[in-house]
């Protein structure tokens, strides 16, 4: 059984930048990982996701050109770097898996194993 548990959160001014972590317990390069954020009221959002190789990655228009999503393999561990934070950014990010046949959806209907969340809060 895969488990994801997320960090990395915390609270950063407009412009800033972090980067989560998605650490997994189990086989995770057999799964396409993604990562998701909501934020209060609002519906749960596919941001990016990354192949099991690495060797490809999709993004949400919203975050195109400031994340960059990686994994190293080696470390089961899945990297979301986030530059150019927006207000708007601001919401709980979680990452979860899905089979490859799924990869280049990020529908959230397709993705499991969720991990907890991490709190992002960009504000001046």
């Amino acid at each position: 059984q895969l488990q994801l548990v997320e960090s990395g959160g915390g609270l950063v001014q407009p412009g800033g930048s972090l980067r989560l972590s998605c650490a997994a317990s189990g086989r995770s390069l057999d799964y396409v990982i993604g990562w998701f954020r909501q934020a209060p009221g609002k519906e749960r959002e596919g941001v990016s996701e990354i192949t099991t190789s690495g060797d490809s990655a999709k993004y949400a228009d919203s975050v195109w050109g400031r994340f960059t999503i990686s994994r190293d393999n080696a470390k089961n561990t899945v990297y979301l770097q986030m530059t150019s934070l927006k207000p708007e950014d601001t919401a709980l990010y979680y990452c979860a898996a899905t089979f490859p046949h799924y990869y280049g959806s990020l529908h959230a209907a397709n993705f499991g194993s969720w991990g907890q969340g991490t709190q992002v809060t960009v504000s001046s």
